[in-house]
C-alpha cells in the first residue's frame, strides 16, 4: 500500500473526515435506527420485497454460518451477484464480520472472474447459478475454500453450497472490531493494463465517500432507482451504504429496462437520480415517456462516462436540473458541480474539489487529486508506486483544465481506457484478444464516441497481405470463445493498411480517436 503522509493523516482526523467507525459500525447503526424501511427487488428473475430488518436478519445469519466455518476479521469474502437481496446480505455480513469484501461486476466473464480470484485468493467466494449470460463455472472458483450459489442446481459439484445451507440458525451478534485504516475492500476496475485493477479501500476512505456522496445529493431527490451494478463501486455506494446511512428505501433493479423504470417512477414514486448519460436518454427517448415521468426526474446527477454537452443541454431544455461530477474507482469524488451552481458550471465543467480533497494540474495538464475519500493504492505493488508519489497525490492520467472560479473540465485521457456506459474497459486487454485472430496483422483499439453509452469500443486493424478481412460477426463469436464480457466486444470496425505512428513506430492513437470522431461527426451532419 501507498505510504499517506503524516500530516495528511492528522489532518483528515482533525477535520472529521476520518473516524474510528467501521463500516460495521456505521451499518449496525444504521440498521437499527431504521429497521421497517423497505428495500425491494423488481425482477423478472429473482424479485424481494422486504425490510432493512428482514436483510439484516440474513446477513448476520450468513455471519454466523461463515464463522461457524472459520471464517474471520482479515479473510476475504468475494461476491459475484446481480442486483439482489443476497448481494446486499452478503456485503453486510462481511462488514459485520470483519473481513475484507471484494464484489465482482456480475457481467464479467469467466477469464476476469478467475484473475480477480486469483489475485484475492477469497475464503468465500458467493455467485448465481445463472443469470443472463452468466453462469455458475466450477472450475473457476475451483481454489476457494467456501463456494455459495443463489438459485437452482442447474450445476452440482461438490464444492458448492446453496446460499440458503451457509446461514446459520442462530444468527451473530454485534460488530467484530478491527482498525478502521485497515482493508475494507478491494474493488477491481479495468484500467490500462490488461487485467482489472484491484483499487484498495479502508473502512475510513469508504466511510468518507459514503458522506461525501450522501450529502452531494439534493435534498429533495427522494429515494432513487439503483440500477449500476452493486459489483460496481458506484452501484455498491448507492445501493448498500448511502441508502441504508440515510434510512431512505431502496429500490434495485437488475436489469436496465427502460419500460421497467418508467412503470417503477410512476407506480412506486420514485425517481431516476442520473448516472452515465445512456440511463438518462434511454427514459426520455423511449416512445412511452410522458410529462408524468418528467414529474419523477427533477435532477440529473450526471458521471461515470464522458458527457456530452448535447446530452446536458437537452436534458435541461426537458426542464431538469444537471449537474456533473469526477471521479473513479480510486478516488471516486474529485470534484462535483452543485444542483444550486450556476448553469454553465454545472452544464459545461466537472465541478470544483469536493471538501477536503484538494487537485492540481502538471505542466501537461494531468489532473493530480489527493483527499480522505482516496484509495490506499492497489494490490499490485509496482502500479501503486507509478500512480501514487511520496506527498500523497494520485495521478490520473486525465487532462484537464481550471477556469478561473477552480472549476474542473476533463478534456482529454492520457490513459489508454475506453469508458463504456460507466464500465471502464482496457483498450490493451481487447487488443490482446484481437490479435489472436487469423489474419490480423496489427490491431489498434480505442474509444469511439456513443451518442448512448458515451463511448464504446473501436477496433482498427491491419490484416496481413492476403488474407481475408473479418467483419464484426467475427469478431463476436471470437470474442464470445475466448470467454471476455460482452460490453468489452468491439462495435465499430475499421480496415486500415496503416497506422499512424511516431519515428519510433508507436501507433499513434489520438490520431486514430480524432479520426473516428470526425467520422461520427460526419454521420450526425448527414
Amino acid at each position: 500500500m501507498r505510504i499517506i503522509p503524516a500530516e495528511l493523516v492528522t489532518r483528515y482526523e482533525a477535520e472529521g473526515w476520518w473516524s474510528r467507525d467501521t463500516l460495521g459500525d456505521m451499518l449496525a447503526r444504521a440498521l437499527a435506527a431504521a429497521p421497517d424501511t423497505k428495500f425491494r427487488v423488481h425482477s423478472q428473475v429473482r424479485p424481494y420485497s422486504g425490510t432493512f430488518g428482514d436483510i439484516e436478519r440474513v446477513a448476520r445469519r450468513l455471519a454466523a454460518g461463515l464463522r461457524e466455518r472459520g471464517v474471520g476479521p482479515g479473510d476475504v469474502i468475494s461476491f459475484q451477484l446481480p442486483n439482489w437481496m443476497e448481494a446486499a446480505a452478503t456485503f453486510w455480513a462481511a462488514t459485520f464480520l470483519g473481513a475484507v469484501v471484494v464484489p465482482i461486476v456480475h457481467i464479467y466473464g469467466r477469464r476476469e472472474v478467475g484473475y480477480i480470484l486469483d489475485a484475492v485468493s477469497p475464503r468465500v467466494f458467493v455467485t448465481t447459478d445463472r443469470f443472463g449470460s452468466i453462469e455458475y463455472d466450477p472450475d473457476t472458483s475451483a481454489n476457494v475454500p467456501i463456494v455459495g450459489v443463489v438459485g437452482g442446481t442447474t450445476h452440482p459439484h461438490p464444492n458448492r453450497i446453496d446460499f440458503e445451507d451457509l446461514l446459520a440458525a442462530t444468527p451473530f451478534e454485534g460488530v467484530t472490531p478491527v482498525d478502521p485504516a485497515g482493508t475494507a475492500l478491494i474493488a477491481f476496475t479495468s484500467g490500462t493494463t490488461s487485467a482489472p485493477k484491484g483499487v484498495v479501500h479502508s473502512h475510513q476512505t469508504l466511510g468518507c465517500e459514503t458522506r461525501q456522496l450522501a450529502e452531494h445529493f439534493p435534498p429533495d431527490l427522494g429515494p432513487q432507482i439503483t440500477a449500476a451494478p452493486v459489483g460496481h463501486f458506484i452501484g455498491m455506494l448507492n445501493a448498500l451504504l448511502i441508502p441504508i446511512r440515510d434510512g431512505i428505501g431502496v429500490n434495485l433493479v437488475d436489469t436496465w429496462n427502460p419500460q421497467l423504470i418508467l412503470d417503477l417512477m410512476v407506480s412506486h414514486g420514485i425517481t431516476v437520480g442520473g448516472g452515465v448519460p445512456y440511463y438518462m436518454t434511454s427514459l426520455v427517448d423511449h416512445p412511452n415517456f410522458t410529462p408524468e415521468h418528467l414529474l419523477h426526474m427533477k435532477y440529473a446527477g450526471m458521471g461515470g462516462a464522458s458527457v456530452p454537452v448535447a446530452v446536458t443541454e437537452r436534458l435541461t431544455d426537458l426542464g431538469l436540473i444537471v449537474y456533473r461530477s469526477y471521479g473513479s474507482t480510486e478516488h471516486p469524488s474529485i470534484t462535483a458541480s452543485d444542483c444550486t451552481d450556476p448553469l454553465r458550471k454545472r452544464l459545461y465543467t466537472d465541478g470544483d474539489p469536493q471538501p477536503g480533497v484538494e487537485i492540481r494540474l502538471t505542466e501537461d495538464g494531468e489532473i493530480l487529486s489527493r483527499g480522505p475519500d482516496l484509495c490506499l493504492g492497489y494490490t499490485d505493488d509496482a502500479l501503486t508506486a507509478a500512480r501514487f508519489d511520496a506527498e500523497g497525490w494520485y495521478h490520473t492520467g486525465d487532462i484537464g483544465i481550471l477556469d478561473e472560479n477552480g472549476y474542473l473540465t476533463i478534456t482529454d485521457r492520457a490513459t489508454d481506457l475506453i469508458i463504456r456506459g460507466g464500465e471502464n474497459i482496457s483498450a490493451l486487454e481487447v487488443e490482446e484478444v484481437l490479435i489472436t485472430m487469423p489474419g490480423i496483422a496489427e490491431a489498434a483499439v480505442v474509444a469511439a464516441p456513443d451518442e448512448r453509452l458515451g463511448e464504446h469500443v473501436a477496433a482498427v486493424v491491419r490484416i496481413h497481405p492476403g488474407k481475408p478481412a473479418p467483419d464484426l460477426e467475427d469478431l463476436r463469436a471470437h470474442f464470445a470463445e475466448a470467454g471476455l464480457a460482452k460490453q468489452k466486444w468491439p462495435e465499430q470496425l475499421r480496415i486500415v493498411e496503416d497506422f499512424p505512428r511516431t519515428p519510433s513506430g508507436k501507433v499513434q492513437k489520438y490520431r486514430i480517436r480524432q479520426d473516428l470522431r470526425t467520422i461520427a461527426s460526419e454521420q450526425e451532419r448527414e
